[in-house]
């Protein structure tokens, strides 16, 4: 079964995502992760990305940055972005450009939507 891996462009652990928290807070608009300020309120996965996900017919992966890195080093891609991958190869989906582009949930759904 193919997966879909999206990867924010954060670190993963609890210093980070404190720090990512107060940064959406504090300064929104120059936070580095689209992916994560579209699909996350402050602190929890909004439930409207939630259940949209759960619809997808894929398996689905989320991976921070360091995540990402550490598993498939030799993937040079801009982050956020959301890969393909079927037999363990990986096909870049939706490209960073793309990703922040995306205004709002609707549009990062429509974007997904038009990419599988």
């Amino acid at each position: 079964m193919k997966s879909l891996i999206f990867v924010y462009n954060a670190d993963s652990g609890i210093f980070n995502s404190l720090s990512d928290t107060a940064h959406k807070i504090v300064s929104p608009s120059k936070y580095q992760c689209n992916l994560c300020k579209i699909t996350y309120g402050i602190i929890n996965e909004k439930d409207e990305w939630k259940s949209f996900i759960l619809g997808l017919p894929y398996r689905i992966n989320f991976l921070h940055r360091n995540e990402f890195n550490k598993k498939y080093p030799n993937v040079k891609e801009k982050l956020p972005a959301v890969f393909e991958k079927h037999a363990e190869r990986l096909k870049l989906l939706i490209s960073a450009a793309k990703i922040n582009k995306a205004k709002n949930l609707r549009e990062l759904k429509s974007l997904v939507r038009s990419s599988i």
